[in-house]
C-alpha cells in the first residue's frame, strides 16, 4: 500500500521559516510529478509548488521567492522550505504525488499538516 506522510508543520511568527517534508512509502516503482497544495477553510485547494522527476519546478505567484520545493528521488521524499512566512500562509498543506506502484498507479495524497503563522 502506497502512503504519503507529511511532517514539519507548526506555529511560527510572521517572517519566520518552516520546512515541510513528505515521505512516500510502499511498493513504489516510479514517482513522477510531486506537489504541495494548501487549502484554507471554505476555499478551493491551491497549488503551491510542483516539481517533476527531473527537478523542474513551478510556484504559485503568491509564494515565488519565498518557498522552495525539492525532492530526493533515491529516498522518495519531497520538501518545501518556507521562508518569510505571512499570516495568509496559514492553512493545511498537503503533499501529492503521481506514483507508478502497487496496488495501483495514480495520484496519491497525504493527510495534511497544519501551518499557522501568527504572532
Amino acid at each position: 500500500q502506497v502512503q504519503l506522510v507529511e511532517s514539519g508543520g507548526g506555529l511560527v511568527q510572521p517572517g519566520g521559516s518552516l520546512r515541510l517534508s513528505c515521505a512516500a512509502s510502499g511498493s513504489i516503482f516510479v514517482i513522477n510529478r510531486m506537489a504541495w497544495y494548501r487549502q484554507a477553510p471554505g476555499k478551493q485547494r491551491e497549488l503551491v509548488a510542483v516539481i517533476d522527476s527531473s527537478g523542474i519546478t513551478n510556484y504559485a505567484d503568491s509564494v515565488k521567492g519565498r518557498f522552495a520545493i525539492s525532492r530526493d528521488n533515491a529516498e522518495n521524499t519531497m520538501n518545501l522550505q518556507m521562508n518569510s512566512l505571512k499570516p495568509e500562509d496559514t492553512t493545511v498543506y498537503y503533499c501529492s504525488a503521481d506514483i507508478t506502484g502497487w496496488p495501483r498507479n495514480g495520484n496519491y495524497w497525504g493527510q495534511g499538516t497544519q501551518v499557522t503563522v501568527s504572532s
